[in-house]
């Protein structure tokens, strides 16, 4: 019966010709990828362009989207996220251990992984929620 009464195409908000975002809803919420921190999630209005910040309920886990089912990204661009959240991960424990907020001296953006990347969120112990 749910079948019957989905929405025939999605929605499309075009501006000045170029597609901006595409919606449609059910009665029921749309389903986010992972658990999300309410409280701390937000959107804003900036020069007509609508932002939306989600703060992980999980800090370090990789999304293969922001949205259930909708767009995930391939096996390859989830992998190369997951290792740029492992250097911000290492970078931060750098920072930690060395007693600074932030320091210009840790640059980690032109490191790389072999091999396999370690999961942000376990990497030296788990991640501190402090």
């Amino acid at each position: 019966m749910s079948e019957k009464l989905a929405p025939e195409k999605r929605h499309s908000f075009v501006h000045n010709g170029e597609k901006v975002f595409e919606w449609d809803q059910t009665l029921d919420e749309h389903y986010l990828f992972c658990p999300v921190k309410t409280d701390s999630s937000f959107w804003t209005l900036e020069d007509d362009i609508m932002h939306i910040t989600l703060q992980k309920r999980d800090k370090g886990q990789t999304w293969a989207s922001p949205i259930l089912g909708q767009g995930q990204l391939d096996p390859y661009a989830t992998d190369l996220e997951q290792k740029r959240l492992m250097l911000q991960r290492f970078q931060e424990e750098c920072a930690i251990a060395y007693h600074v907020r932030e320091n210009p001296g840790f640059d980690f953006s032109q490191a790389q992984f072999t091999g396999s990347c370690p999961d942000p969120r376990t990497f030296m112990g788990g991640i501190r929620l402090d």
